[in-house]
């Protein structure tokens, strides 16, 4: 559903859904309630100032009847944000699309927190494109190579590319060295890498972590190969075949090589602020797949690098 409102500040405006029928003589007494955090009257003077619209873009008042529309937009107020002390650098645009390498701690879409200091928002005022989307996503943590799509006329095209597993993505990560560690045989208790890991990952409701159910045929597969290991850490190279949330996180802390300054595996933390000299040690780092417009093969390589990999990678 197109929002009426076009994209302000690299942001778009917020749709809420209006119940059609309810004990709210008017759609200000319902958001009056379901917002209760939010003083009364300033909510209502958005409404005289007409900043809450119905789906064709007519401002709504506050003497509008429920039932009056199903669905209004606003522009949401963002809460004052962290600055984020890194940037992100494009590394190829043409008129459909524009790769990125993304720094750590910075989110892909605006959530929580975030929104001014979010990939997306920052790209859209960039580069003036309020049609720019995300085709696919890096967690917060993570950094590298992230894609987004430059107008909506070919954007289905490489989300297919997605959906349909036909896109190519590495990535490395740095992994504190476990005392059960084979130098001889470079091993990890007894198994030899290359390592592919298998498991069933679930994304609970309101869970912030991701659960493993052992009784269940595994939806999440990741080749594990060895770069690199001195006497601090392991570097490896990871080869994702599915695209589970927080896989790669998961497959390794499971064979003992949870990624450095993760905060969520094998163990969640309590939040903290952000350590900007404690980045998660996850990069993604390669990206390849055959461009569905132009038929030629496309290949990507992230130009950022983990802090704590060793030097003779």
């Amino acid at each position: 559903m197109r929002s009426p409102l076009p994209v302000r500040d690299g942001v778009g405006a917020t749709r809420l859904h209006v119940p059609l029928h309810g004990p709210w003589p008017t759609i200000a007494d319902y958001m009056a309630e379901r917002f209760f955090h939010l003083d009364r009257d300033t909510l209502l003077e958005r409404f005289d100032r007409g900043e809450i619209v119905g789906r064709e873009g007519a401002p709504l008042t506050r003497e509008t009847a429920l039932g009056a529309a199903e669905f209004i937009w606003y522009y949401r107020k963002p809460p004052p944000e962290i600055p984020i002390p890194f940037s992100e650098e494009i590394l190829y645009q043409d008129d459909d699309l524009v790769v990125i390498d993304k720094p750590h701690f910075v989110p892909t879409t605006p959530g929580g927190r975030y929104l001014q200091n979010s990939a997306l928002v920052r790209l859209r005022r960039r580069l003036d494109n309020p049609d720019l989307a995300p085709i696919h996503r890096l967690d917060r943590a993570t950094a590298g190579l992230l894609m987004f799509s430059a107008r909506p006329q070919t954007r289905g095209a490489y989300q297919l590319l997605f959906e349909n597993r036909q896109v190519e993505k590495v990535y490395e990560a740095v992994s504190a060295r476990p005392a059960g560690w084979d130098d001889a045989g470079a091993a990890l208790a007894g198994q030899s890498f290359p390592v592919v890991y298998r498991n069933h990952i679930v994304k609970l409701r309101g869970e912030v972590c991701v659960q493993v159910d052992t009784d269940r045929e595994p939806n999440a597969e990741t080749l594990i190969e060895l770069l690199a290991i001195d006497e601090r850490v392991v570097h490896t190279l990871l080869h994702p075949h599915t695209g589970k949330m927080h896989q790669l996180r998961v497959h390794l802390a499971a064979i003992g090589l949870g990624i450095l300054n993760d905060s969520f595996y094998p163990e969640l933390l309590p939040e903290t602020p952000d350590d900007f000299g404690r980045p998660l040690q996850l990069l993604a780092r390669e990206l390849r797949f055959v461009d569905p417009l132009s038929g030629e093969e496309r290949v990507f390589t992230t130009g950022l690098t983990l802090q704590d990999a060793p030097t003779r990678s």
